[in-house]
């Protein structure tokens, strides 16, 4: 399958279509990600396939000129992340984007209690998407009346907890990792997570190492595509 074969090249035919693998830095929005390589390499067709939110690092597909055709088939791929849930309080935003809240005592919380609820997360099951997401609703965004404090109702969508394991404890961080279906917000289980303890947890820290067979560890990062994007137009200048 060729999408096996997508990584970092030394040069790359976007228009005619290309796989991007980028690692996403923190406080990017995945279209600030889009645009700077279009910018970069002066791109008329590219999208990417999965959205991270801003304070998530990691994978980032990318697609241009003709390979934007199987966005679709890359979004429905499983999804694999690592990540820090941190208990003892919550946000609004579930993430570490908004102020703690509703502080609550977490010394008491053991390993092994940690260790079943996130094993009663595995299968399949139905998830409520939180109102600081992207998603449509009457045709708006849900963040936007998130932010202004209005809670619309919204419908659950099935998904899929593949392997949820617990990486590392130290409380009040849970170091995790999940393999899950798209549509899975890892906010929304992060907050899920602290509500099933009794002390209320967030997630604090979210990385995308996987997207069906693309790894993270073949992603440019954000400098590396700049001097790529740069070598490549001294190549036309000279031509």
């Amino acid at each position: 399958m060729m999408w096996e074969h997508a990584g970092m090249k030394n040069s790359l035919n976007l228009e005619a279509g290309e796989i991007i693998l980028v690692n996403k830095p923190i406080d990017w929005t995945s279209f600030d990600v889009v645009a700077r390589v279009r910018a970069m390499f002066a791109i008329k067709k590219i999208g990417h396939a999965g959205t991270l939110d801003p304070k998530a690092t990691g994978l980032l597909v990318l697609c241009t000129g003709k390979m934007t055709k199987q966005i679709d088939q890359f979004i429905g791929l499983e999804k694999e992340y690592t990540g820090i849930i941190e208990l003892g309080g919550t946000t609004k935003s579930f993430d570490s984007e908004m102020e703690v809240i509703d502080k609550k005592e977490f010394s008491n919380i053991t390993e092994n209690e940690i260790d079943l609820v996130l094993k009663s997360f595995l299968g399949k099951q139905q998830q409520l998407p939180p109102m600081f997401s992207a998603i449509k609703k009457n045709g708006r965004r849900l963040y936007k009346d998130a932010r202004k404090g209005i809670e619309v109702e919204r419908a659950t969508r099935e998904i899929l907890i593949k392997e949820f394991e617990m990486t590392s404890y130290d409380l009040p961080y849970i170091g995790f990792r999940v393999i899950c279906s798209k549509g899975t917000y890892i906010r929304s289980l992060a907050n899920d997570i602290g509500v099933k303890l009794g002390c209320g947890g967030y997630l604090k820290q979210l990385h995308r190492t996987k997207v069906g067979p693309f790894s993270v560890e073949d992603a440019y990062s954000v400098e590396q595509l700049h001097l790529l994007g740069q070598k490549i137009q001294a190549k036309v200048s000279i031509v």
